[in-house]
């Protein structure tokens, strides 16, 4: 069963090799989740570093120059290290490059291929006997290529301590994943709707948590009635379902009953009018369903540990 919430006691460190011509959506669609996610506490809860081979700028295919913070060699140990490539992936397969991976490989939990990074991954005998997924139009060629691995036809594939996805798309359901299990259900919830309100994720990881039809039909209705919330009792008798099956789905998908992931999603609601408008506390309060300022703000408080005024000034 998946954590509604999740603690942090300290930042989860991430590192992203990139490679010349790595595509810059794959990048984007794993760094703006993990910078919503790190607007939504106290502090930080996701560190990342950008790294290249030698240490020196790299381009994307789109000529978008990313300057890196360190090489390979000088990374600091990290918890995950993405790798990321994508056009001209067999000119970066060196010795030099197979090598890096392999000490760093040894420096970091996870590894992490993106688009043509599981090709590179491969070539340093990191995915042997593993079970992996490489872009699409590269996967027939990974097949014949590297006869030790199991390549397969599949959006984000894990595998003890190796991760791969397909592309860019796919990048954001692993991350938003990948959110989930540091921060727990709540965070992802909020970090998706950021990106994905009213849709299905647009990758293909899918995940049981959140893509059951009544768990993503009730959440929709929940997010529809914000101002003027229903019951739980109400909640089920739209969707056509038992209150206890409703119960025991989002306890099994989300691991929070439908009545605390509801106010959840009022109180981010409310949360996102405080720091992204001028509307007043009052009417910010009638918004999100409460009976007055004074209960919205005590709600926010358990909720967030702050008021409501300390939200907007920071």
């Amino acid at each position: 069963m998946p954590e509604w919430t999740n603690s942090a006691s300290s930042p989860t460190r991430i590192g992203f090799l990139l490679f010349d011509r790595f595509s810059n959506l794959c990048l984007a669609n794993c760094i703006e989740p993990l910078r919503a996610a790190n607007t939504l506490g106290p502090g930080a809860f996701f560190d990342w570093t950008v790294i290249s081979l030698d240490g020196g700028p790299t381009r994307s295919s789109s000529d978008i120059e990313m300057i890196a913070r360190c090489s390979l060699s000088q990374m600091p140990k990290v918890d995950y290290l993405f790798v990321l490539a994508s056009y001209g992936h067999e000119a970066h397969d060196t010795p030099m490059t197979r090598r890096g991976l392999r000490e760093a490989a040894r420096q970091t939990n996870r590894m992490v291929g993106l688009d043509a990074g599981p090709w590179l991954l491969a070539a340093a005998g990191l995915l042997d006997g593993k079970r992996a997924t490489v872009h699409w139009d590269l996967l027939d060629a990974f097949t014949e290529r590297f006869l030790a691995v199991e390549a397969e036809r599949a959006h984000v594939l894990s595998d003890g301590s190796v991760i791969t996805c397909a592309g860019a798309m796919s990048a954001l359901d692993l991350t938003l994943d990948l959110i989930a299990q540091h921060l727990g259900m709540s965070v992802r919830l909020d970090v998706e709707a950021l990106f994905l309100q009213g849709d299905p994720p647009v990758g293909g990881s899918r995940t049981a948590q959140v893509t059951d039809p009544l768990v993503r039909k009730g959440l929709q209705l929940m997010r529809d009635t914000i101002e003027n919330p229903i019951s739980v009792q109400q909640l089920a008798q739209r969707l056509s379902c038992q209150p206890r099956t409703l119960d025991r789905r989002f306890r099994s998908r989300l691991g929070a009953p439908p009545g605390k992931v509801y106010r959840h999603l009022r109180l981010a609601a409310a949360r996102k009018f405080i720091e992204d408008s001028n509307l007043g506390i009052a009417e910010i309060a009638v918004r999100c369903g409460y009976d007055s300022p004074a209960a919205m703000t005590r709600a926010i408080k358990r909720q967030y540990g702050t008021t409501p005024r300390d939200l907007r000034r920071h």
